[in-house]
């Protein structure tokens, strides 16, 4: 990861980063980041290796208990291994406590920045943010992929609903909004019709409006090129379900990001209606006017976060207060709780999102 770094930030964004960060060796088998644990720091992994595992269901439901009061580890299945140059805590600092433990596998070397100090920097510096929140983005949508190849695609949950609309216009300002309305087109989409074929390009990013879509990835592994030919030509690879998409979820949105080409195909499941955002109107916006592109990546991030999160969640095993019968406590703080900022923008985004109907007149 150490080029999507020194790609996307500038020589003075690093060396900020150099001389507001403190380094520290870390033993070997040093936990670095706790599973449902608040960290307070950003992370640069500069030499060694890193482990990234989540807890696992232990048959036993008192071993569970014991380990939870004790604040011992519940036995973990590792997922990743992190190597020079990628960063760790970023998830707690963008939406709510990771649920992934962090641990040193060998002697390693990294450098941490306070949080507070980054989240001054950020609001500071707008073309930091801009750059930061990208290579944030670019990271976490290599995760979400680097996740379902290493565990199996067979292991993603089916109808998990994304609820995208609620973190992206959370974050961004209205004059954003009134710009992605004034610049966009509404879009009937036949029901059957796909919207977005795997490894195909795409042309757009879409809000859907009103309708219901399926997020559906190859069963297996066919061969790259060949799903490249079916999508330019319009043809089909046999897929399976993995999501449905309701109205205000973001299509669209992996070209914004590094230009790769999406890794699931969409398709209408009834007639449903989008909002489309030409690709290259939305590309000359993100370039020209930096305050858009640092809310819209951070927005991307979230996104993509809350992805990763719920996706984790489905394959560990989280402790949570409220899984073992018992009932919400206001004084308590679970483990997957959403911080005030982000409850406060998820209201703001849904007031915005009906606001944006009833302008659009969405029938």
């Amino acid at each position: 990861m150490t080029e999507v770094l020194l790609k996307e930030l500038t020589t003075s964004d690093i060396d900020w980063m150099i001389a507001t960060g403190h380094r520290r060796e870390i033993a070997a088998g040093t936990l670095l980041i706790q599973e449902g644990k608040a960290t307070d720091s950003l992370h640069i992994l500069l030499d060694g290796i890193l482990t990234v595992s989540i807890s696992q269901p232990d048959n036993n439901p008192l071993t569970r208990a014991f380990a939870a009061i004790e604040g011992n580890e519940v036995f973990g299945r590792e997922i990743a291994r992190l190597f020079s140059g990628e960063v760790v805590g970023e998830i707690p600092f963008v939406t709510r406590p990771t649920a992934t433990t962090v641990k040193a596998i060998q002697t390693s070397l990294v450098m941490s920045i306070s949080q507070q100090e980054l989240a001054a920097k950020l609001q500071q510096d707008v073309g930091f943010a801009s750059r930061f929140y990208r290579a944030i983005a670019i990271m976490l949508s290599d995760r979400i992929q680097s996740t379902i190849n290493q565990l199996g695609r067979s292991s993603l949950a089916q109808g998990q609903p994304l609820r995208d609309v609620l973190f992206v216009m959370g974050e961004l300002h209205d004059s954003d909004i009134d710009w992605m309305m004034a610049c966009g087109t509404q879009q009937k989409i036949p029901a059957n019709t796909t919207l977005i074929h795997e490894r195909g390009t795409v042309d757009a990013l879409y809000i859907l409006l009103d309708g219901a879509m399926s997020l559906s990835i190859a069963e297996n592994e066919h061969n790259p090129l060949a799903r490249a030919f079916a999508a330019i030509e319009g043809g089909e690879v046999s897929g399976r379900e993995i999501a449905r998409l309701s109205k205000g979820e973001i299509i669209g949105e992996t070209p914004f990001i590094d230009g790769r080409l999406p890794s699931a195909t969409v398709k209408a499941i009834k007639e449903s209606i989008v909002l489309s955002i030409d690709r290259q109107q939305m590309a000359a916006k993100l370039q020209q006017d930096i305050g858009f592109a640092s809310r819209f990546y951070r927005a991307i991030a979230i996104l993509l976060s809350q992805r990763l999160q719920g996706m984790l969640s489905q394959l560990g095993y989280g402790r949570r207060v409220y899984s073992q019968g018992l009932s919400l406590a206001e004084s308590a703080k679970y483990d997957d709780e959403l911080n005030d900022r982000v409850l406060d923008g998820v209201a703001i985004a849904g007031r915005r999102f009906d606001w944006m109907l009833g302008r659009l007149i969405v029938s």
